[in-house]
């Protein structure tokens, strides 16, 4: 498996194949136009669709288009122009929107909050304050999730060759 740039994945050698990745920017292909949207080649997850209002003008069939994937209210894969804070694997300091029974819901820029179960919580949070937190697909409903239990997410070996005067992106 090697992934890409745009963190599409090619398995071989069954040949070239894109598997589309929940919580993460696609690039995917526009197969028809409805009035309400446009749906697009979402792969292994089936049509999706990119509501008319996050739709550019001019798409059309066979055009590509990067989206962001997520699952809506009744777990169907749906897409979004919007950008978020973070993506699935990464760290960020999000806000707390509102919380309730199930836990805090964090503005990630999406219309769409994201949850952070009160098990994952690191202390409990409130509205208003921001948080460190990891993005991550819960294992039962592969659904975007995050966790402020950081510790968990990170380690001591360092995987990577760092070279003197290379940039770092870094959260402190």
């Amino acid at each position: 498996r090697l992934t890409n740039r745009y963190n599409l994945r090619f398995i071989f050698p069954l040949g070239l194949h894109f598997m589309v990745e929940l919580g993460k920017l696609n690039t995917l292909t526009v197969l028809r136009q409805k009035d309400f949207g446009v749906y697009l080649d979402g792969e292994q997850l089936g049509d999706i669709l990119l509501p008319r209002k996050f739709a550019p003008d001019g798409l059309k069939p066979d055009m590509e288009i990067e989206v962001f994937v997520y699952l809506d209210s009744e777990d169907r894969p749906v897409a979004t122009t919007q950008r978020p804070r973070v993506e699935i694997g990464q760290f960020a300091f999000l806000q707390v929107k509102d919380t309730n029974r199930i836990g805090a819901f964090l503005d990630w820029g999406l219309s769409k909050d994201l949850l952070v179960p009160y098990a994952e919580q690191h202390k409990p949070m409130e509205v208003g304050k921001s948080y460190l937190v990891r993005a991550y697909l819960d294992d039962i409903d592969q659904r975007p999730t995050a966790s402020s239990k950081i510790d968990k997410f990170l380690s001591d070996e360092n995987k990577q060759t760092f070279s003197a005067n290379q940039k770092v992106n870094l959260i402190v």
